[in-house]
């Protein structure tokens, strides 16, 4: 039994959904997270061996496959071509790819003509026209900006916290958090902080906005601070593509969505209008793109 495959990749996990010929479900899975930013050697692999945990995975070979990769950008990308057909014995043909942000806009808006806020790993916010031509606003990568995403929330929370610690020696009324941050972290002291955010992946780094979230539920006003503010950096990329595009529904999806109910009252309090937070599934909208494809060629 041959399969369609379809891929949700990001940083933190990458989702993937199987068809059978008659577009059934025959299998879907979870694996660990990858980025189509493959400019070193540990970032090659790490993409690849993402790749080859899903193609371990499947029940048969994929006679065709659609990805939807984070990090992967607007433009085609040779080497992440390269490295899908090598992974999956796949000719150019027979596979396609876009950055994450564009396949959960098409399983968001099927029929078009909405505004879509995604925060995960990392935030972007994207609105695509009638003739195909997207606005992109944020998604620039956790070293610039990614408002509001799990990175973004990670990295303040620790540079808050040590502010605090620099000015009074010690987690001055942020008890909780620093509690939080340095077990998920590894320790409390420069070296501890150096090795895991310059020695890690922004995929690691993001899963450490999930303490932040609990220290913020056990009452911690400073982990309760950042976490409204990442609301409020999401509505932030939603006015952006609103001002730019007018009025259209806005959607919101991403795992920061979950992290806290903070986040999604800052946006419901600040956005007028339809506000959506849709469940997608767009590692199962992806396989439908590669067996619909297939099916047309």
């Amino acid at each position: 039994m041959a399969v369609y495959l379809g891929v949700d990749m990001g940083g933190t996990a990458s989702r993937w959904v199987a068809l059978d010929e008659s577009g059934g479900v025959a299998a879907r899975g979870q694996g660990r997270g990858a980025s189509g930013l493959i400019h070193d050697a540990p970032g090659l692999a790490a993409f690849d061996g993402a790749l080859a945990d899903i193609r371990a995975a499947l029940p048969d070979r994929a006679i065709a496959a659609h990805l939807g990769i984070t990090g992967a950008g607007f433009s085609p990308h040779p080497l992440i071509e390269e490295r899908v057909g090598a992974v999956f014995g796949l000719p150019r043909a027979r596979f396609g790819y876009s950055t994450d942000i564009v396949l959960a806009w098409h399983a968001a808006f099927p029929q078009g003509g909405g505004c879509l806020v995604s925060a995960g790993t990392g935030s972007v916010g994207i609105f695509i026209d009638a003739g195909g031509a997207a606005t992109v606003v944020g998604g620039r990568g956790v070293l610039v900006d990614d408002g509001g995403s799990g990175a973004w929330i990670a990295l303040r929370a620790i540079a808050r916290l040590f502010r605090v610690i620099d000015d009074h020696g010690h987690p001055e009324g942020a008890e909780r958090l620093a509690a939080a941050l340095f077990t998920g972290i590894g320790g409390s002291d420069r070296d501890a902080l150096r090795a895991f955010v310059h020695g890690g992946d922004r995929g690691r780094i993001g899963m450490l906005a999930v303490p932040v979230a609990q220290a913020a539920r056990a009452g911690d006003p400073l982990a309760l601070a950042v976490i409204e503010d990442a609301g409020g950096e999401l509505v932030r990329l939603a006015r952006a593509l609103l001002g730019r595009g007018g009025p259209a529904p806005v959607a919101f999806v991403g795992g920061v969505l979950g992290l806290h109910p903070a986040i999604r009252r800052r946006i419901e309090r600040d956005l007028a209008g339809t506000v959506a937070f849709p469940r997608i599934d767009a590692a199962l909208h992806a396989a439908h793109i590669a067996r619909q494809k297939d099916l047309t060629a």
